[in-house]
């Protein structure tokens, strides 16, 4: 079993910067063999992938944050962050971490982030 949780999220001005960070707990195995990556879901609206990064590194970004988000990892409990640049008022919505591992996925509670000035 293995479980994540969030942080890093919060207020920002547009054109701001935040670094989620997403924790896990469990089996260190199943952490680092899992892709991983981010999803938001802002209100009214479905979640949506924003990053994923499989074990080995490769990288996906959704078209909306290319250029300005960077997800990355290492093989510690604090598997991934996503670091978010030229943050815009529609980046607000909640952050979740996502883990997949033979075909399961699990999922953290989400952590919000507000852009507004």
């Amino acid at each position: 079993q293995v479980q994540l949780v969030e942080s890093g999220g919060g207020l920002v001005q547009p054109g701001g910067s935040l670094r989620l960070s997403c924790a896990a707990s469990g089996s260190i195995f199943s952490i680092n063999n899992m892709a991983m990556g981010w999803y938001r879901q802002a209100p009214g609206k479905q979640r949506e992938l924003v990053a994923q990064i499989t074990s080995d590194g490769r990288t996906t970004y959704a078209d909306f944050v290319k250029g300005r988000f960077t997800i990355s990892r290492d093989n510690t409990r604090t598997p991934i962050y996503l670091q978010m640049n030229s943050l815009k008022p529609e980046d607000t919505a909640v952050y979740f971490c996502n883990g997949i591992l033979f075909s399961r996925a699990y999922w953290g509670q989400g952590t919000q982030v507000t852009v507004s000035s």
